[in-house]
């Protein structure tokens, strides 16, 4: 969640306007009328009998009955040979350990695993001096705590975990463009000479923090001050910040004489381009095709697995590619130039 999960608001996007598909599941007549009789046949016994699991993700048991009404309902559907439908907006999922999407759960973590990975990297092989370190370890931390919610959120659906894992991802999302802004216009500040530890606050300039906070905070006032939660909204603003992201991480990417970027390493002409710079353009054109894998929007395999699942799959190598990318432009040697090299060396 990070800033691959950009390029799959678009895709939801384009769905909406161009499919429209409806959640008709739960306003069918059969399953309200079968969750009604399973409420009033289970639920006096239902906490007593309530597995470990169920208790620890707080289902209840109009949730319980919504979910067997649900493959109830779908079982006689793939019987008969008729489509399977959606439910609050959800294709119907087989449950493991009270997780509803078990897949999206395991890749969720395969995503926060892989920014743990770069975290580390990133600690021990940039110095503790170099310029945008702290931007990137910020970065892994907010992108951990991302999909951290994805997980949660892939867990239970409920208002609350869905709050959090957009609005981590808005933040992770948002910080992307922050550290994309600082290195390619080289907003940067050369850590204090003394600094010893992990750069302090210093080293993030105030006006574009202070700006990038008021974004974040009257993002969050919006759509919690409201009587509902603005999804098409929340879509734009995370659209807008990942394609601003990508579009100039693709300039960094391109010859230089197409290129509007005015250098992009201090203290280098806007000609030098190093082999790698071709890595941010393909990690653009790699995301894209994966975030394809949701314009499939299709019944989960064996209610196991769907595109959305399968996107979160291939975001998690994508996330380590990136890491090594950063790196490598971070271990580039332009940064020891005479106007840097006292701090970095």
């Amino acid at each position: 969640m990070t800033h691959t999960r950009p390029l799959s608001y678009l895709t939801i996007l384009l769905l909406a306007v161009v499919l429209v598909v409806a959640s008709s599941g739960d306003r069918a007549r059969e399953f309200g009328d079968c969750v009604v009789t399973c409420q009033s046949q289970r639920c006096v016994q239902f906490e007593t009998l309530k597995s470990l699991s169920l208790k620890m993700t707080r289902w209840t048991c109009t949730d319980d009955c919504k979910y067997t009404c649900m493959h109830d309902i779908t079982d006689k559907a793939v019987a008969a040979g008729r489509g399977v439908q959606q439910y609050y907006g959800k294709w119907p999922f087989w449950r493991f350990s009270g997780m509803q999407e078990p897949a999206s759960v395991m890749f969720s973590l395969f995503n926060l695993w892989s920014h743990v990975i770069g975290y580390k990297q990133v600690r021990r092989k940039l110095s503790v001096s170099h310029p945008m370190r702290p931007f990137y370890l910020l970065w892994s931390i907010l992108s951990m705590n991302a999909w951290f919610w994805s997980a949660i959120f892939h867990t239970r659906d409920l208002p609350i975990t869905e709050k959090l894992d957009y609005f981590s991802a808005a933040l992770a999302i948002l910080n992307a463009l922050y550290y994309t802004i600082m290195r390619l216009f080289h907003l940067y500040q050369p850590p204090h000479p003394k600094l010893t530890a992990t750069p302090a606050l210093h080293a993030f300039p105030k006006p574009l923090t202070l700006l990038f906070v008021g974004i974040y905070s009257a993002h969050i006032y919006y759509l919690t001050s409201g009587p509902r939660f603005d999804y098409t909204y929340n879509t734009i603003f995370n659209l807008a910040l990942g394609l601003l992201h990508n579009l100039l991480w693709t300039l960094y990417a391109l010859p230089s004489g197409l290129s509007s970027l005015a250098s992009r390493f201090p203290n280098r002409p806007k000609g030098y381009r190093p082999s790698f710079a071709s890595k941010a353009g393909l990690f653009v054109a790699l995301t894209t095709g994966a975030t394809a894998l949701e314009l499939f929007d299709f019944a989960p395999w064996a209610r196991v697995l769907d595109a959305h699942a399968l996107w979160h799959a291939a975001t998690a190598p994508l996330a380590y590619f990136w890491y090594q990318f950063l790196i490598e432009d971070s271990l580039e040697q332009s940064w020891r130039e005479p106007l840097l090299r006292e701090h970095l060396k």
